[in-house]
């Protein structure tokens, strides 16, 4: 062995690259989830804020109708789901800046911490819509709440299918959350 080669312990070689390109991957997916939940979410409110119904009563003069913004509860829910779906389409290019610079640290905690707050605006639209549908559905005989779903078929439907693309959000944003401590956790 030569005097002057200097003897280097650590990491073996090629050890940074697969980091990276973890990170990287990470990052990928990231970008894919934030989609997903951008369209879900969107979605969701969209079908939520067309939603209306009218049935005719004895005579087709007189008419019950039902729409989502008869309910604060559902207006909530709609902005709520439109607020983060906006926060979705525009945390897109930090995600992409991710993408570049897979060792960036601090726009993966801007993302964490941005993440978490939406991810209690949606989980509190989320389920106030879901305990209206449930009392839509079920209605309750204790507070005399008629259940409203046996006559307003469409309505019920499509309320209840909003609250799939909402629920949506929320698992994607718990899955994102847990994506960035990982990589943030891998430095």
């Amino acid at each position: 062995m030569k005097a002057d080669a200097p003897v280097v312990l650590g990491e073996p070689k090629g050890y940074t690259a697969q980091k990276a390109g973890v990170k990287r991957g990470i990052a990928i997916l990231d970008f894919i989830l934030r989609l997903v939940g951008f369209i879900g979410t969107l979605s969701s409110a969209i079908m939520m804020a067309t939603t209306n119904e009218t049935l005719p009563f004895f005579t087709q003069f007189i008419r019950f109708r039902a729409e989502y913004n008869d309910l604060p509860t559902f207006t909530f829910f709609v902005v709520a789901n439109a607020a983060v779906s906006a926060y979705f389409l525009l945390s897109l290019p930090l995600s992409i800046f991710n993408i570049l610079r897979s060792s960036a640290k601090n726009s993966r905690i801007i993302l964490i911490i941005f993440d978490t707050g939406m991810l209690a605006l949606l989980t509190a639209g989320s389920s106030a819509g879901a305990a209206i549908v449930y009392l839509a559905h079920r209605g309750n005989t204790k507070a005399n709440w008629l259940a409203i779903c046996q006559q307003f078929n469409s309505f019920c439907e499509r309320i209840s299918g909003s609250l799939i693309g909402s629920y949506v959000g929320v698992t994607v944003f718990i899955v994102l959350i847990l994506l960035s401590a990982s990589a943030l956790a891998r430095r």
